[in-house]
């Protein structure tokens, strides 16, 4: 493997890791669950760092790294909403507003022409705290002492930043469709 392959291979190992999690989740073996996720996240980090420092991007990379993140949120999300940790309705909110990305993302493609994926920041925001939640919840399940306060405002903050994030890019990409840069 060459080096500038790291970051994918990275993105990979996180994409395998998606099914152990899951599985320990639904088993309800928190702790183990927690040091997966969190590894999964460390690793989302230090993919991103080795491709941006070294000029390791490539367009693979620019699919498998936000495929890892979205099955292992989405599966998380899942898995703790069927556990009745999380509530149903921000399982719902969570999925719909990546539904609304993707076929926006299918449509722009097709009706207008190939894009760029530029995560936003309210985006980048909404993943973090998603990852945030997920670990608060897990962690509490694990015997963590985490007051139930936290898991309440994370709710709420990933709601609000769910909600936004998807309003934002259906704003943005409805303008781009409208005006879309000239070649397109």
């Amino acid at each position: 493997m060459r080096l500038e392959q790291i970051p994918n291979a990275i993105s990979v190992a996180r994409i395998i890791l998606v099914g152990p999690t899951a599985w320990l989740l639904l088993n309800e073996r928190y702790g183990a669950a927690f040091v997966l996720f969190l590894v999964a996240g460390i690793s989302d980090a230090l993919d991103g760092q080795l491709a941006k420092r070294f000029g390791w991007q490539t367009p693979l990379g620019g699919l498998l790294d936000p495929i890892a993140d979205k099955l292992l949120l989405v599966v998380s999300f899942l898995c703790l909403g069927w556990l009745g940790e999380l509530p149903a309705w921000l399982v719902g909110l969570v999925i719909l507003r990546d539904l609304v990305i993707v076929s926006g993302a299918t449509a722009y493609h097709f009706r207008v022409g190939p894009f760029e994926a530029e995560p936003m920041p309210i985006s980048k925001a909404n993943t973090v705290l998603q990852i945030v939640l997920v670990l608060a919840v897990v962690a509490r399940q694990a015997g963590a002492g985490l007051p139930e306060v936290f898991i309440t405002i994370g709710i709420g903050l990933v709601a609000t930043t769910t909600l936004a994030s998807g309003v934002a890019y259906v704003v943005e990409w409805s303008r781009r469709a409208r005006h879309p840069p000239s070649g397109e």
